[in-house]
Parts: C-alpha cells; sequence; structure tokens
C-alpha cells in the first residue's frame, strides 16, 4: 500500500465528513471526558438510536462524573435497565467512583486504558475525543472500511487480524486531528459502508475500495469464529405471600448480575408446565409448603449474544411465613416498580401485572 493510497484514505474520508456528514448526536463534538466516556460505554453492543435514549436519561440524572459516583447501586441499575450487558453498569459504576476520587479524569491513553470497563478502542476514544492524543478507533464500523476498502481478508476477531488493523488505523490517522478524523471513519461505516447493502455509488472512495472491485464487498470483514448459542430454560415460581413477592438479587457471575428475579429452577430440557406438573415439583422439593397454584404464563423468550433464553412463569400463592429460602426478601407488590430486572422478567411483570394487583380473584391478597 503505497503513501498516495492512505493520503487518498484519509483525505478523501475528512472531505466527506465535512461536506456529506449530516449525522447529529449529543456526544459529538464534546470534549468532556466523562461524557465521552459515558457515551461509549453506553454504546457497547448497542445500537445508537437505544444508547440516545439511555445517555440523554443518564446525563439528566448525574450531570457530572461526582454525582454518578455518588448515587445508589439500585438507583443506577434501575436507569440501565433494559439496556442489557449488565457488567458495563457494574464497571461504570466503579470507574466513576475511581475516578470521582482522583483530581481529574485521567488525560493520557495508557491511564485511563488502567480504568476498569474500558480496553483499547474506548480509551482512544476519549484520549482523542476530549484530549486531542493520536489514537486511532478501532470499532466494528473502523475494521470494515478499512476491510474492504484494502481489500484485507486477515480476520478481524483474531489476534493477527487486531493487531494487523489497529497499526493500519494508525497508520491512516490523521494527525493534525485524530479527533475530526476518527468521528469520520467511524460515522462514514455507519451511514455509507455499512454491514448490509452498503451505499457503494454515493461512496466518495469507490473508485480505489479493492472489495468493489473485485466483487467482494459482501464477503469482508472476515470472522474466523462462529457464534454459538446456547439455549437456557429459566422455570420462575413466583411466591406471592399477600401483598409481597419473594424476590433475590443475583450477585453471582454470568448474566443478569445485580438484578432481580423470582425462585429459579433452571432445567436442561423444556417443560410444558400445568398445575398437575407445578403441584408435583413443590409437594416434592417443599413438602412443608402450604400452596395453591393460581396461573402459568405462557412462554418468553429472550436472546442474549451468545444464550437463547426460554423462561415460563407459574405464579404461586403460598400462605405467610410458610416457606424460607436463604437470599430470598419479600418485597412488597407496590415496591417491584421501583426494583431492576432483566428484560424477561420485566416483560412478564407488564403483561401480567394486573394479574398479581391485590383485588379480587388476582394472586395478590387472595386468602387460603
Amino acid at each position: 500500500m503505497s503513501k498516495p493510497v492512505f493520503n487518498y484514505f484519509s483525505l478523501r474520508l475528512l472531505q466527506w465528513h465535512d461536506t456529506q456528514n449530516k449525522r447529529t448526536m449529543p456526544w459529538k463534538g464534546e470534549k468532556d471526558p466523562y461524557k465521552i466516556w459515558l457515551s461509549e460505554i453506553i454504546l457497547q453492543q448497542t445500537r445508537v438510536q437505544q444508547g440516545l435514549a439511555y445517555y440523554n436519561k443518564f446525563i439528566t440524572a448525574f450531570p457530572t462524573i461526582q454525582l454518578l459516583a455518588n448515587a445508589k447501586d439500585e438507583v443506577v441499575y434501575k436507569l440501565w435497565e433494559g439496556l442489557g450487558y449488565y457488567s458495563r453498569c457494574k464497571n461504570l459504576l466503579y470507574t466513576a467512583r475511581e475516578v470521582a476520587l482522583m483530581d481529574e479524569f485521567p488525560n493520557s491513553y495508557n491511564e485511563i486504558l488502567k480504568l476498569k470497563g474500558i480496553g483499547p478502542y474506548t480509551a482512544a476514544a476519549i484520549s482523542s475525543f476530549a484530549f486531542g492524543l493520536a489514537h486511532a478507533v478501532v470499532d466494528g464500523n473502523v475494521f470494515r472500511v478499512l476491510s474492504r476498502f484494502f481489500g484485507e481478508s486477515v480476520p478481524i476477531d483474531s489476534t493477527k487480524g487486531k493487531a494487523f488493523f489497529n497499526e493500519l488505523a494508525n497508520k491512516l490517522l490523521y494527525q493534525p486531528d485524530p479527533s475530526k478524523y476518527n468521528q469520520a471513519i467511524m460515522d462514514f461505516g455507519a451511514l455509507i459502508c455499512t454491514p448490509q447493502l452498503p451505499k457503494c455509488i454515493d461512496c466518495p472512495l469507490n473508485d480505489k475500495c479493492v472489495a468493489l472491485k473485485r466483487g467482494i464487498i459482501n464477503l469482508l470483514p472476515i470472522k474466523e469464529k462462529k457464534l454459538v448459542k446456547t439455549i437456557r430454560w429459566l422455570n420462575y415460581f413466583v411466591f406471592v405471600e399477600e401483598m409481597n413477592v419473594l424476590l433475590k438479587l443475583r450477585t453471582e457471575k454470568g448474566i443478569w448480575q445485580n438484578l432481580h428475579e423470582f425462585y429459579l429452577y433452571e432445567t436442561e430440557t423444556l417443560i410444558k408446565w400445568n398445575k398437575k406438573k407445578a403441584t408435583a415439583y413443590l409437594k416434592k422439593n417443599f413438602p412443608s409448603l402450604q400452596f395453591e397454584i393460581q396461573k402459568i404464563s405462557t412462554p418468553f423468550k429472550q436472546t442474549l449474544t451468545h444464550q437463547l433464553l426460554s423462561g415460563q412463569f407459574i405464579m404461586v400463592q403460598i400462605k405467610e411465613n410458610s416457606i424460607h429460602f436463604e437470599d430470598f426478601k419479600n418485597i412488597p407488590i407496590s415496591q417491584i416498580s421501583e426494583l431492576a430486572f432483566p428484560k424477561m422478567i420485566n416483560t412478564f411483570l407488564m403483561e401480567y401485572n394486573h394479574y398479581l394487583q391485590p383485588s379480587q380473584g388476582n394472586i395478590a391478597g387472595k386468602a387460603f
């Protein structure tokens, strides 16, 4: 790859950015490292349109990193609810509290990289956007643009590929204004060189794009690892005592850490629940429990990056103090809207909310 090709790529990209890029977002042009960091964490594994709403909610609730650091965990998790990948929220709180103890947000790439939940991409983004440092961002958009334009087939998810494209991205970086260049290449990948149906006719780089000339646009970039999803069967028993429901805060590592859930019985295969099966399970596992099966929900599904979740909810009215589970608490039904739940449980609560309310014939408040 000759020097003129490099100059052509960077200068054409910047020209497109100055004259045709109409993509507007509240964090573009932002110099506050807190707001840049917050936007980047929210946008990890998240579409911009969805992340935008959460960014605005967080900035409204916590306009400074000090306010975020001082917030209660449950308040922040509730605000994050529905965004998924909750380890991001956990790291967000940890880092906010760590930075709040410093005089200011770290202003060097290496120091930023040391912060929990921040990898090379996010460190490069904060370094360049907030402090004008010459570090190229390399995200999915950048991988795709570079792979196609230069016709590079090295897998982007391999160690070799990551090193190769990181080196290439930094060679292409427009040194006088790295912030502007980084924003340009990310927007270009999002608007022009898209994963599906890229706008090659309108592309200002199309006369030198190797993938376009070879007719391999749809084959690049290449990934060597195939995503394998595991299936999990989650069976939740919603134990209700008068006006309370039994809930647990998930503290173990894995999905949904620091979110609330009902009593979980996870199985290796699907169970087609009915009242007879649910009754038999409860009598076998909780022989002293006084209960009545009230309702069994329809199945719910949720897709995560590496998992397919199938869940069902069995609503059970129990006599007061007839059951006790370690780590579970009786929470007033009127207060559950203040707690953070996984998406699947939230969907259940929305669809069956009327059934859990204390009215005649409903599970809450129903006497034995």
